[in-house]
Formats: structure tokens, C-alpha cells, sequence
């Protein structure tokens, strides 16, 4: 499966309906987290991609995210239900649905303003230095699995 272009503007415009369909009455059809939570879960990611949230990882653990779980995560492949997530992606606390929302609004704002070039090649702690391609997969696999989770 091929993801859409997170840097292009129909891109864009189709999670912004996809957000917006979203309410805070919104149930998942599978999974743990209520609607609030799965949007912070969501900006969890843009935050370490901004800097604003750091991921400390020991060498051998970075080491085993590139060798082993990279591939899953900003290939092609869509994510399986009910996977396992990274502990500091877990939110186990409730949310503000609104500000969570607007926050994510803001967040895909971000990377579609920073564009392709401001990614190409821009390291992560965890997989070390990404292509935009990949960046793109990393941000839209997410939103697509989540936004499929909760029905939009």
C-alpha cells in the first residue's frame, strides 16, 4: 500500500476532513483509547519530531529500533490493530478533546508549512536520518491507522 504525500495540499485538505468528521462522542472500533487520548497519542509524534518532547534511548535499543521495527513503521505496510506502542506514546490519562484536536490541526500544519526539504534527510533518535518519503509514511501511517480506528 502506497500512503499519500503528507506534504502535498490534497494531502492535507483530506485528514483535515477526516479530523473534522471526528467528535468527542466519537467510539473506536478497536483499541483502548478514547477519542481524546488517540488525537494526544497522535501529537505525542509531532513532538518529538518539533523537539518540544525527547526520546532518550541507550545504544542497543537504538540499535534494535533501526535494525528491527524502522522498516514497520515508515514503510509501506499498514500498522496491524491492537499493536504494541512505544511507552512514552501511551496515554493513559484523559484529555481535552478540543484542544487535542486543534492541537493536531496545528501539528499537520507544521509539517505541511516545513515541507518536503525541511525533512529530507532529518534524523530521528530512534531510526537515525530519515527521507522525506519516509517522514511522509511515518506522520500519514499514523493518521490513517488511527483515523481508521475511529471510523473516519
Amino acid at each position: 500500500m502506497s500512503y499519500p504525500f503528507i506534504f502535498d495540499a490534497d494531502t492535507l485538505e483530506q485528514n483535515k476532513v477526516r479530523l473534522d468528521a471526528l467528535t468527542s462522542s466519537t467510539q473506536p472500533l478497536w483499541g483502548k483509547m478514547n477519542v481524546a487520548q488517540m488525537l494526544a497519542h497522535l501529537n505525542v509524534s509531532y513532538d518529538v519530531a518539533q523537539g518540544k518532547n525527547r526520546v532518550k534511548l541507550n545504544p542497543v535499543m537504538r540499535f534494535f529500533l533501526k535494525t528491527f521495527i524502522k522498516k514497520g513503521v515508515v514503510g509501506d505496510k499498514p500498522y496491524p490493530k491492537n499493536g504494541r506502542t512505544a511507552p512514552y506514546f501511551l496515554i493513559v490519562d484523559e484529555r481535552n478533546f478540543e484542544a487535542e484536536k486543534k492541537k493536531l490541526l496545528e501539528n499537520m500544519r507544521w509539517v505541511f508549512d516545513k515541507g518536503e526539504t525541511f525533512f529530507e534527510g532529518r534524523p530521528t533518535e530512534s531510526f537515525g536520518k530519515l527521507t522525506a518519503k519516509e517522514w511522509s509514511n511515518l506522520f500519514q501511517k499514523h493518521l490513517d491507522h488511527h483515523f481508521k480506528q475511529f471510523g473516519v
